[in-house]
């Protein structure tokens, strides 16, 4: 998994019918900024309006997903936003004809090889990863729909689907997906499908006018399935009667199963499509029994509502009793300070992007001799430092000899200080990259926080300058 966002090289265009609608449409995916997501414009109506692929914008999931911002709406969004979402795509503009994606062959394949006909971009930022660090359950009672959230050890995005059909001829199927790299050839291909009793019922509310036996899976899921039942379905079809019967395994004969468990594969590339509309690429495993595009969606929004609380404290599941990644005396193999300068105690985590560090505040430190006698607080300046000196661990551990190195403030934006900071507090540094290191240059937001309470925040970049030479070169120099 790539590290920096991603958008199209250039522009690429499918043309198609709407699966319910049963408009011809044409849809342009397009190369869209660092930060832009997703997003999708009805070049159609008037003033050519944008909605955003956004779980909180979800109006429908009656038979696919409707996105709706005003009177503008998008329906059957999640094949083309699983294809993007799966080749890591992070930035695009969706451009669309009509009210509804092109279903194309009833799958996310052709979507995949209109993204790989014209190329993926990198782009000079980070990707904005939400890892998943404890798990996150959600369920429908009503549909019987369970769906969980965990970690991944090594933070790949994982899919695993249990489809149970409660049904004799269907029984129950598995489906899963270990690494995105396994979505074109194993998960893309797989057609959407319909049962053969919602047919009939489709036909007459006006839905599946787009449908024809080239994008659709039909499954009778029932035993004691009539003559009369299958004249209606050729019908609804426009099919003659004599050409349509149901096979063994539950399928009609019209299409051949590209896997034995196609309808779960199926069902596992709606999931990845509607998680797209958290707006994150997401690390975890996402397991998931009966899911449906209510389902998929709904549990999309609990990602979203724990993204925001993780952005109003990204600290409050540091465990501070547990063992850190950088004790004290690792920290001064690093960073040059020393008393009474030295202000970090302890690094909880790092990953490729962030780092989470830790000053004990105590009333031993000489600057509250004189800030201030009988009402000590921790100087603004002092947190500041601090924050940075988490930072600067974060740079050196970046390089293979940090002891030959040390980071200088460059600038620092938007200090803010949210409360005192007093003698017994802990307070709890998480920063994060702004944009990729560059040249030595690191250039982070960092947010320190006292009980769940944000105390101080800032922009800060600074720079690693190498200030003498390893050992052996310097030997070699000599000699």
């Amino acid at each position: 998994m790539s590290d920096v966002q991603h958008t199209l090289k250039s522009e690429a265009t499918l043309n198609g019918v709407g699966l319910h609608t049963g408009i011809p449409v044409e849809l342009t995916l397009c190369p869209a900024p660092v930060g832009h997501g997703y997003k999708f414009q009805r070049t159609d109506l008037e003033g050519q309006p944008i909605i955003d692929a956004d779980a909180d914008l979800v109006v429908s999931t009656a038979r696919g997903t409707t996105l709706g911002k005003g009177e503008a709406m998008v329906n059957t969004t999640e094949h083309v936003l699983s294809a993007l979402y799966a080749l890591g795509v992070d930035n695009c503009l969706l451009k669309l004809s009509g009210p509804e994606v092109p279903i194309m062959d009833g799958s996310a394949l052709p979507f995949v090889h209109a993204i790989e006909g014209v190329g993926l971009q990198a782009q000079d930022a980070p990707r904005n990863w939400f890892v998943l660090k404890e798990p996150i359950w959600f369920e429908t009672q009503e549909r019987g729909t369970e769906m969980l959230g965990v970690p991944t050890p090594g933070g790949e995005f994982r899919v695993t689907v249990m489809v149970d059909y409660n049904s004799p001829v269907l029984g129950t199927q598995h489906a899963s997906m270990y690494r995105a790299e396994e979505f074109k050839d194993e998960i893309a291909p797989c057609r959407t499908f319909v049962f053969l009793r919602e047919l009939e019922q489709l036909a007459k509310a006006g839905l599946i006018k787009g449908g024809d036996l080239d994008n659709a899976i039909v499954l009778e899921d029932r035993e004691g399935t009539t003559q009369e039942d299958l004249k209606a379905v050729a019908a609804a079809l426009n099919k003659p009667y004599h050409e349509v019967e149901i096979r063994r395994n539950g399928v009609l004969n019209t299409t051949d199963l590209k896997f034995f468990n196609e309808p779960a594969r199926h069902k596992l590339m709606d999931i990845i499509g509607d998680l797209a509309l958290v707006g994150r690429p997401i690390k975890g495993h996402i397991l998931a029994a009966r899911p449906g595009h209510f389902g998929n969606t709904s549990f999309a929004k609990r990602i979203k509502e724990k993204i925001r609380e993780e952005e109003k404290n990204p600290v409050a599941h540091v465990d501070l009793t547990k063992e850190p990644l950088y004790d004290i005396q690792a920290i001064e193999k690093m960073l040059p300070h020393r008393y009474p300068f030295l202000l970090v105690d302890k690094v909880m985590s790092m990953d490729k992007d962030s780092i989470i560090g830790v000053k004990n505040v105590t009333m031993n430190e000489p600057h509250f001799t004189g800030h201030f006698p009988g009402n000590p607080v921790m100087p603004g300046v002092l947190q500041v430092e601090a924050m940075a000196q988490v930072g600067g661990i974060f740079a050196l551990s970046q390089v293979p000899d940090p002891e030959n190195y040390t980071t200088y403030f460059l600038k620092t934006d938007g200090i803010r200080y949210r409360r005192k900071v007093i003698p017994g507090d802990t307070l709890v540094f998480h920063l994060s990259l702004i944009t990729p290191i560059r040249r030595g240059l690191v250039h982070m937001q960092g947010r320190g926080y006292v009980n769940g309470q944000l105390a101080v925040e800032a922009e800060m970049m600074a720079q690693i300058v190498r200030d003498k030479a390893p050992a052996v070169a310097t030997e070699k120099a000599s000699a």
